[in-house]
């Protein structure tokens, strides 16, 4: 299942527009094609990551694919979305293997009680991180 809202639909259209060029010049039917009659590879992706960070003056060892992947399931949880969906939209088959995100989220709620407690003036941080 793929997730797609409004904007990535007109997205999308804008680069089967754009991507008829490369089917037309080079015969390629993939949706991503490269220069080869292929289908644009994982490790071209992790190369014009890095080298678009390098561009964009972001520390290029701090992006990656996954890094991209991990960040849009942590956002999502942090918004509520619940496990199960995030489950299925990242394609785990395990539950478990799903709930490694629950941690930043926990992370995240440690420090909603440190600012908005209504008792935040009698407690330190620490006394936080063992309940």
């Amino acid at each position: 299942m793929i997730v797609f809202n409004q904007k990535s639909i007109e997205v999308l259209k804008q680069w089967l527009e754009i991507r008829k060029y490369y089917r037309n010049s080079l015969g390629n039917e993939f949706l991503f094609p490269d220069a080869f009659k292929n289908n644009i590879s994982r490790q071209t992706i992790y190369k014009d990551l890095k080298k678009l960070a390098i561009e964009l003056q972001i520390d290029e060892k701090k992006i990656s694919p996954h890094s991209i992947r991990h960040s849009f399931a942590t956002h999502l949880l942090n918004r509520g979305a619940d496990l199960r969906s995030l489950q299925k939209m990242l394609g785990h088959s395990d539950i478990s293997t799903t709930e490694i995100y629950t941690h930043v989220r926990q992370d995240r709620l440690l420090g909603l009680v440190k600012d908005s407690h209504p008792l935040k003036f009698f407690f330190k941080i620490k006394d936080f991180k063992d309940a």
